[in-house]
């Protein structure tokens, strides 16, 4: 099927028709930075969620895992700076009364209401602060309000992360837009983020769930910054079918069409995480190809993404990260053969049937200090292929997590 144009709109998740959105101050962070983001639907929609495969769930993602099950949702509300993990009974409360507050204010069913919250573990939400926080908040959303709403949910984030993007599919444009957070705790399993993804297409209910988990498989569980899976991930997606379009079921090229564009986003959104990476100097690009399985590949992509020594080596643009790579395929426990890995930095062969290729150290070095590092291993055992982004480790991301 041929690549659809994909152009790149101003806004975020209030661009699709039909969305509300913002995000505020209410005080549950110390210091006076957004804390509670809300987007609402001004019609029902279709929802969508996947979320954190940790076994430690917080309240929130209890709550919207119950919520999301018959598939429709028409408004998200998410706070930052308190997870509302291991918080028990109070915090499933919390969660609840989270729900129903923004429902009350919106004039919808707490049912109808999604919840995210992200922060620190094992802390209770000021519930008074939350509560007239998105009393007030509901007052003040608005089409143009994306941009308070991406900074709403940020813990350690540096940046904002957001997109916005149009389509036109079977003659219908259509537009999806998304923000997320996360910047620490990430790895190919979610990770302690955020992506919450709008869209005005028309998508069958239990087709977007499919097409969601699909998404997230390729793209969010394709990144890694530190190991660590969190208790809170959350990804959700609101279609409220407001483009007009025929109605997206799967297996069609229309539908597929609409897989490429949620997955461009998704896309876009986890890249956007990686280079935002807790103390991450340095983007990193590893492609896997010749295994023996598509689990294999997946194996040594993981093994290689998670290798502290790996991400050590480049942040200090040490020559020795070549075998670390080499350390990490063969601990992997996919199915390889020493003497068939070839090793590329970017275009530069630097290791040859499991040796050195003979590749000087200035030129190692040299590749090293690029801040984006495009890294393929040829197994040469197979025809399976994978692909993964990582970053990094500094000496921040210890300052940042002590």
């Amino acid at each position: 099927m041929s690549k659809i144009k994909i152009s790149k709109i101003k806004g975020n998740v209030g661009a699709p028709i039909g969305f509300l959105v913002g995000g505020l101050y209410c005080g549950i962070k110390r210091k006076a930075k957004p804390d509670l983001t809300l987007i609402v639907s001004e019609v029902p929609a279709h929802a969508a969620g996947v979320f954190t495969q940790n076994q430690v769930h917080a309240a929130p993602v209890k709550v919207s895992k119950a919520h999301v099950k018959n598939g429709k949702a028409q408004a998200i509300v998410a706070s930052s700076g308190c997870a509302n993990a291991c918080t028990g009974k109070k915090g499933l409360r919390d969660s609840e009364k989270m729900t129903q507050v923004t429902a009350k204010a919106l004039g919808l069913k707490k049912e109808d209401v999604l919840v995210g919250s992200t922060g620190s573990i094992g802390t209770y939400l000021p519930m008074d602060n939350v509560v007239q926080g998105i009393q007030k908040l509901s007052k003040k959303i608005s089409k143009a309000g994306g941009d308070s709403a991406a900074k709403g949910i940020m813990t350690t984030d540096i940046v904002p992360k957001s997109i916005a993007i149009k389509v036109k599919i079977n003659g219908t444009v259509i537009k999806i837009g998304a923000i997320a957070k996360g910047s620490g705790m990430i790895r190919p399993n979610m990770a302690t983020m955020f992506c919450f993804v709008t869209t005005d297409a028309n998508v069958d209910k239990k087709y977007l769930q499919k097409a969601l988990k699909n998404s997230v498989d390729q793209t969010f569980n394709r990144i890694d910054v530190d190991g660590d899976t969190s208790t809170n991930d959350t990804v959700f997606c609101l279609a409220n079918g407001q483009a007009g379009n025929k109605v997206f079921k799967g297996g069609d090229a229309a539908s597929k069409q609409f897989e490429q564009a949620l997955n461009y986003v998704n896309l876009e959104m986890a890249k956007a995480i990686v280079l935002d990476g807790e103390g991450a100097t340095k983007f990193v690009e590893f492609q896997v190809n010749g295994a023996k399985s598509k689990e294999d590949a997946f194996k040594v992509c993981e093994s290689v993404v998670n290798s502290k020594l790996t991400k050590t080596s480049f942040y200090g643009e040490n020559i020795a990260s070549w075998g670390r790579i080499l350390a990490a395929i063969g601990y992997s426990k996919a199915k390889i053969n020493e003497d068939k890995i070839d090793l590329y930095y970017g275009n530069k062969k630097v290791v040859s049937k499991g040796i050195s290729n003979g590749v000087s150290k200035s030129q190692i070095v040299s590749f090293l200090k690029k801040s984006y590092l495009t890294i393929r291993i040829e197994l040469n055992v197979g025809k399976h292929s994978d692909k993964m982004m990582t970053c990094d480790l500094s000496h921040k991301y210890i300052d940042i997590n002590v």
